[in-house]
């Protein structure tokens, strides 16, 4: 890849605090940025309207970035609901598995994922594919690893026939770097944009594992005590002191 000239970005964007700080990033570097989401019928499945708020926020906040936010995508993907045993697609309690995963994990998802991107973004003529997965606030899910993603990236850009880049701005920054690093793009973008980017963020993004939108922290709103939550909750501690 090296040596391309990048200029068109698909951004895996759920509507959380990771994807709206890497569709953030995606917007500060790319002519042309459009965004994908899929319903795997996961049980925070509010977070699919939230991210439509965040979209409609973006554009009226960031005047700068609306003229490059082009077409929003939703994929049915509801036959990996159907194969998960996870806590993300059936009603049980969040543990950890016999395997050291937690059942949060629903195997294959970012696999699957990743794969449907690039069958769009050959289709919409994008080259670069953003996605928020990390090494460091990951639950050990291992199709968050930097290998996974440089191992997909050469797989799909052979079964494509066409180069593309798999790009993981978060990989190896944790929760509280993820708020500094939202709070740089905006203020890279505008005087002030920092903070409006922050308190977009809180007040519209979806992270909650049990889509829970009725209790409002200083971080955003969810339940306060699923594994998303107490990451999130954790990492906006650590960047406020």
């Amino acid at each position: 890849m090296r040596g391309a000239i990048h200029r068109n970005a698909l951004v895996l964007f759920s509507g959380g605090q990771d994807s709206t700080t890497c569709l953030a990033h995606a917007l500060a570097q790319y002519a042309h940025v459009e965004t994908l989401a899929f319903d795997y019928r996961q049980r925070h499945v509010v977070e699919l309207t939230a991210r439509m708020e965040v979209l409609a926020q973006i554009r009226a906040t960031f005047a700068q970035w609306a003229g490059k936010l082009g077409e929003d995508h939703l994929l049915d993907l509801g036959v990996l609901g159907q194969v998960s045993e996870t806590s993300l697609t059936r009603d049980m309690a969040f543990q950890m598995e016999q395997s050291g995963l937690p059942n949060t994990f629903v195997p294959g998802r970012n696999l699957l994922f990743l794969t449907l991107a690039a069958s769009l973004a050959y289709r919409r003529n994008l080259d670069v594919i953003v996605t928020g997965v990390c090494e460091t606030d990951f639950s050990g899910y291992p199709d968050c690893r930097d290998d996974t993603m440089k191992a997909m990236q050469i797989a799909l850009s052979l079964g494509m026939d066409r180069r593309l880049l798999i790009e993981t701005p978060l990989m190896w920054i944790d929760k509280a770097q993820t708020w500094q690093l939202a709070h740089d793009l905006g203020e890279r973008a505008w005087v002030g944009g920092g903070d409006k980017l922050v308190d977009l963020i809180v007040q519209h993004t979806h992270t909650c594992y049990l889509g829970n939108r009725e209790h409002r922290h200083a971080w955003g709103f969810g339940c306060g005590t699923c594994p998303a939550c107490d990451l999130r909750a954790k990492g906006w501690l650590r960047w406020k002191r």
